[in-house]
């Protein structure tokens, strides 16, 4: 199995070696051929409207759309989130996302980088001890559609709110695990939703 992380902007980086620890092999994603080669995407942290006008700019937009769309299994982790909402709060002037997973995000919900913060999180799917779940501007799910499971949810200002969904084989969290040395979401990917076994 061949996992790509989109390389554009963002922490791509700790997500290739958060799978490599995992025993997966990843590669950095920056060109149409790579897109078509993998079998499974991750989109990183980082920037989403950079992140989608740098797709747009180096001509892989709309075929990561596509795949997504066509089923391939796709991660986002915190902007990765907001690129695979079909709805976003907040967003900038012609924002785009590839779209996938039936919600509506809100950007830099928590408040901005001064306001990150971290949380332990129970998620559905993997097992005890809670997750520590770091958050930096990061957003969260205003509302969900039929089809969309919420795993895990963060307490802010009284109000739960979701910080991690599924939908099919989409996963999205506003949360970073691939900066924690935590690698068990990562795991949760790859077996859960990609369906390949990893020891």
């Amino acid at each position: 199995m061949l996992v790509g992380v989109l390389a554009l902007q963002g922490d791509f980086r700790e997500h290739i070696a958060a799978l490599a620890e995992c025993g997966v092999e990843a590669i950095p994603v920056k060109h149409l051929s790579e897109i078509n080669a993998i079998d499974a995407l991750i989109l990183p942290g980082g920037e989403s409207t950079t992140i989608a006008k740098l797709a747009r700019t180096f001509g892989l937009f709309d075929r990561i759309a596509e795949r997504i769309h066509a089923g391939l299994p796709t991660y986002g982790s915190c902007a990765g989130m907001i690129l695979l909402a079909d709805r976003i709060e907040g967003a900038a002037v012609g924002q785009e996302s590839f779209g996938g997973i039936d919600i509506t995000v809100r950007r830099n919900a928590f408040g901005r980088q001064v306001d990150s913060f971290e949380a332990d999180l129970n998620m559905e799917g993997i097992t005890a001890p809670a997750i520590r779940a770091v958050f930096i501007r990061a957003p969260w799910v205003e509302q969900v559609g039929v089809g969309v499971e919420v795993l895990a949810s963060v307490e802010f200002n009284g109000e739960l709110h979701p910080v991690a969904v599924r939908q099919g084989n989409l996963l999205a969290t506003s949360f970073h695990p691939e900066i924690t040395g935590d690698n068990r979401v990562h795991r949760y990917f790859i077996e859960s939703i990609c369906k390949v076994a990893i020891s």
